[in-house]
């Protein structure tokens, strides 16, 4: 049978495949790539938190299956977590719950609560689930701004007025990935105000609560009063204690959504391996210094970086949060779009950086870098892509000539 199937047909080609596939090949013939492109974080979890993992593990009582709303002494770490970082006191029985992952809650939340039709609004550029976990569950997307400003808000206005069933859900990212803007509580509250005035329900991805690099700590939407009536928060243990393939996150606030989120859970999983969510518990109830640590260590490399690049003529904008930097595509080279970009600095420099476009439409004039490569790394890369600009001079004022050289 060759049927196409109705919601992998609304899903585009993944765009990162094509440069994923040149990495693979390139390493095949020997080349060493310095890779930029999946914000996978290179360093190991606290050594504590490993401790802890591995002496859970010991007891096979922990082998068994585990709770998929998370065990209550995480979803306590968690409020305790809230209350001490953000002032926010939380229901650890009805306000919070464990996910395998932040994307894992996202894609399980969209499809508890949409219908087929109903209009979703999500910023684009955005991280790929916010928008095709909708498209999946059948929902139909409108594209607003990511800035927090007037902008993104006369947007919401818009779509109100024109769509047809009105929007549901609005989706909040910040600080954001990939374009690494972050919100101040007066714009979240502005947002809240709006949502509950047109019956809305706001998701706000928090993934990067920790990653920043200002005196202004990133807000928790929950911080604006009134908020949990209709927000829900998700955060990550992937970022803050470098523990991505661990798969711990959490989603937070409005009581309806949370039970949408359990009860179709608890169809689907039984909840992370036990040992795993202990680990978190201490990760979260113990020292934070490694937090500290881990947000210096992207500051350092995104200070190199962005000053290699600006060192070789790409002047790109300091990234006030997250472990990306989000680099315009130098003029000469737009022409390209960023996927042809992102190929030819990956064979001709040996960089590999996500094209923007694979974060939407509104994102090819652009690369994404994941501060995922040590510093001597990223020294050396700036160097590549320095000789790299230099040895295309000759070339990008002809877009005939700089479109065969990227195929």
């Amino acid at each position: 049978m060759d049927q196409e199937f109705h919601s992998i047909r609304r899903l585009p080609p993944y765009v990162f495949a094509e440069v994923n596939a040149m990495k693979a090949r390139a390493r095949a013939a020997g080349d060493d790539i310095i890779d930029f492109g999946m914000g996978n974080p290179d360093t190991p979890a606290p050594a504590h938190v490993v401790d802890k993992l591995v002496e859970t593990v010991r007891d096979p009582r922990t082998h068994r299956y585990s709770n998929s709303r998370g065990i209550p002494g995480l979803r306590k770490a968690n409020a305790s977590y809230y209350e001490r970082r953000f002032g926010v006191a939380v229901d650890a029985e009805t306000e919070t719950i464990v996910t395998l992952g932040s994307k894992e809650g996202l894609a399980n939340l969209t499809a508890a609560i949409t219908s087929p039709g109903d209009v979703i609004l999500v910023p684009n550029p955005s991280y790929p689930i916010h928008q095709f976990g909708f498209i999946i569950a059948g929902a139909t997307v409108r594209s607003i701004p990511v800035a927090p400003d007037q902008t993104l808000l006369a947007a919401m206005e818009r779509a109100v007025r024109h769509s047809v069933p009105p929007p549901t859900v609005v989706v909040l990212n910040y600080p954001n990935n990939p374009t690494t803007e972050t919100a101040d509580l007066d714009f979240l509250a502005q947002v809240v105000d709006f949502c509950r005035h047109h019956s809305m329900y706001v998701i706000s991805d928090l993934a990067y609560a920790e990653i920043y690099f200002t005196d202004d700590l990133p807000p928790s939407i929950l911080q604006v009063p009134g908020a949990r009536d209709l927000a829900v928060e998700f955060t990550s243990m992937s970022k803050t204690y470098s523990m991505p393939g661990w798969r711990i996150g959490f989603a937070t606030g409005n009581k309806r959504l949370i039970a949408a989120l359990t009860r179709i859970k608890s169809y689907l999983d039984y909840g992370a391996f036990t040992p795993v969510q202990v680990a978190a518990t201490a990760a979260l109830n113990g020292p934070q210094d490694c937090v500290a640590e881990i947000r210096q260590r992207y500051r350092g490399r995104r200070d190199v970086l962005v000053k290699g690049l600006g060192d070789a003529g790409w002047e790109v904008p300091v990234p006030p949060a997250t472990m990306f930097v989000w680099a315009p595509v130098p003029e000469a080279y737009r022409p390209l779009g960023s996927l042809g970009f992102a190929k030819l600095l990956l064979r001709e420099a040996r960089v590999a950086v996500s094209p923007g476009v694979g974060f939407g439409e509104h994102g090819d004039g652009f690369v994404r870098f994941a501060l995922v490569e040590n510093r001597q790394r990223i020294r050396q890369a700036t160097r590549n892509i320095k000789t790299f600009l230099a040895t295309y001079d000759k070339i990008v004022g002809d877009t005939d000539k700089l479109k065969a050289a990227a195929v």
